[in-house]
């Protein structure tokens, strides 16, 4: 059974930091691509953070603040969460996809596999 299971949410002031951490099991993770979404109230599921093949790709809302990192013999992806900002305020997602998805990186149909999530909150 595949399952990803994050964790490392919590309240924090802004300009603080956190790291959320997903751990999988059931899937041959190194040959998956692993990405992060977020999902804040009332509003649609976005794209924060992907790697896959070595390669970063990060939303441009975060690009300068978070890393995103995967250590493949702990099978788990990381994303260190910086200057934080109330309107970072969501539910964290962890998920994996096919190593390889063009352009497409940003959608969820490139993933098929999702945690259930970690809510991170941000006070001003």
């Amino acid at each position: 059974q595949v399952q990803l299971v994050e964790s490392g949410g919590g309240l924090v002031q802004a300009g603080g930091s956190l790291r959320l951490s997903c751990a999988a099991s059931g899937l041959t993770f190194s040959r998956n691509a692993m990405g992060w979404f977020r999902q804040a109230p009332g509003k649609e599921r976005e794209f924060v953070a992907r790697i896959s093949a070595g390669v970063a790709y990060y939303a441009d809302s975060v690009k300068g603040r978070f890393t995103i990192s995967r250590d493949n013999a702990k099978n788990t992806v990381y994303l260190q969460l910086n200057s934080l900002k109330p309107e970072d305020t969501a539910v964290y997602y962890c998920a994996a996809g096919p190593l390889y998805s063009g352009s497409y990186y940003t959608q969820l149909r490139s993933y098929n596999t999702w945690g259930q999530g970690t809510q991170v909150t941000v006070s001003s």
